[in-house]
């Protein structure tokens, strides 16, 4: 096998390896004398991604063999691709047979110099190949890489997945499409309901096909599908690289989410590349987490109904706007209520508990009383009994006269020693000794 580009091809070969890359870390090569494929899978084998070139895309095209296969780590190749691209004059790749064990990569560049590199490669590779069609997948929409990296940036750059949610707006009552403004598609990030005390950004963005995007079919019902960012913005950057839309098909939760150039106006068959990127998608639907998770709430809270039967006013909202599509994008701060009545209770519960503590140390130190005579040394019998029977309050004595335990604190002013009239004794009797003159 033996392959050499050159000029623009250099350009979205290179383009074509970097997408790889972000990918997986390993490149399966299946060459025949049609076409030359690359394919990838990532190691937790939710995104799979295929790259074909044709003849055509070559100057020069050669397989001995029926077909020629390998295996070729991402990473080596991507350290050959370091050299400027712009200074590459033709690239060159070439198998010497079938059971070759490396496979031989040359540079030359504009200024005469010739890099060559062999990279170690498994001959007997385990190539997935795709058995899902595009035309069977009933949603799909055209956007343009730069419209769709713009809709992209309104999100948080840690997000992991995001959900899009597609509706039909021609099926839509006349007064909720309105009130929506043809917004028929929706960009959320995804929420796991599984976590708890979630402190990240949460977004929402409706958007309007006919403003946004090329092309938009959806004649079903409301449908949600919610895949990785990482792998869809990597071929996002593969397609605005070649300058080419990317197209979306997808079916409902679930099912997986194809993702595939748009060249022109034509279905790619005279295009010398195509390109494929399919994702993995949640099994669960968020438009039915949604209501499920609202539901249990509203079943849960004791003031859900009136003493006569009657619902809450809260739920009679929320039942009444169950009918509009809006109840597909309900924001989930919304169902936060409970947590505030939570954490209020636990809080009275709190309070609760430290009054019955202070009331507990009252009636242990009800019975102890200190005064100024008894810390001089007064015994306590002296004290009048009156005195004992007088009830007060901790609360309300000066601040050190009794401590929790029923002990003297030290900052009863009986506890202090005369620091000024011991010091002023002190001088007193305190010899004067004159300091020694030089010595000369």
């Amino acid at each position: 096998m033996e392959l050499r580009m050159s000029g623009n091809a250099v350009k979205t070969f290179a383009r074509s390896i970097t997408c790889l890359a972000r990918i997986g870390n390993e490149v399966a090569i299946q060459a025949s004398s049609t076409q030359l494929t690359f394919h990838t899978l990532n190691s937790s084998r939710s995104a799979y991604q295929s790259i074909t070139f044709k003849p055509d895309y070559f100057d020069v095209f050669t397989v001995s063999a029926p077909q020629v296969q390998c295996s070729v780590l991402l990473k080596a190749i991507c350290s050959v691709l370091r050299t400027p691209i712009a200074s590459i004059d033709h690239l060159t790749v070439s198998l010497p047979n079938p059971d070759a064990s490396k496979v031989q990569w040359t540079l030359n560049c504009h200024n005469g110099m010739r890099k060559a590199y062999w990279i170690t490669c498994n001959v007997e590779p385990d190539i997935q190949h795709l058995s899902l069609d595009r035309r069977k997948l009933p949603s799909n929409f055209v956007v343009r890489p730069r419209d769709l990296n713009r809709l992209l940036s309104n999100f948080q750059t840690t997000l992991q997945e995001i959900t899009i949610i597609a509706t039909n707006p021609t099926c839509l009552p006349p007064d909720t499409a309105t009130e929506i403004g043809g917004k028929a598609v929706e960009l959320r990030s995804y929420i796991d309901p599984t976590k708890e005390n979630d402190s990240s950004l949460h977004t929402q963005l409706w958007i309007d096909p006919t403003e946004e995007f090329v092309q938009y079919n959806h004649i079903t019902n409301p449908v949600d599908v919610t895949f990785g960012v990482k792998e869809s913005k990597a071929f996002l950057s593969f397609c605005e690289g070649c300058e080419v839309d990317i197209q979306f098909y997808f079916d409902k939760a679930g099912e997986p989410i194809l993702m595939a150039p748009k060249f022109g106006l034509d279905d790619g068959s005279n295009s010398t590349f195509d390109a494929t990127l399919v994702l993995a998608t949640m099994l669960m639907s968020q438009l039915n987490t949604a209501s499920s998770s609202e539901n249990p709430q509203a079943a849960g809270t004791s003031y859900g109904q009136a003493n006569d039967g009657r619902q809450a006013p809260v739920q009679e909202r929320s039942k009444g706007n169950s009918g509009l599509p809006s109840d597909q994008t309900r924001i989930w701060s919304d169902l936060s209520g409970s947590r505030t009545r939570g954490g209020n209770d636990a809080e009275h519960g709190k309070e609760r508990n430290e009054s019955d503590n202070v009331l507990r140390e009252i009636q242990k130190i009800g019975g102890i009383h200190i005064s100024k005579a008894g810390a001089a040394g007064r015994n306590m019998s002296d004290i009048p009994n009156d005195f004992h029977s007088v009830d007060r309050n901790p609360l309300e004595e000066p601040q050190g006269m009794v401590d929790l335990e029923g002990h003297a604190s030290q900052h009863h002013p009986s506890n202090w020693v005369e620091a000024d009239d011991d010091d002023d004794e002190g001088d007193e009797s305190e010899l004067c000794v004159q300091s020694t003159p030089p010595y000369h």
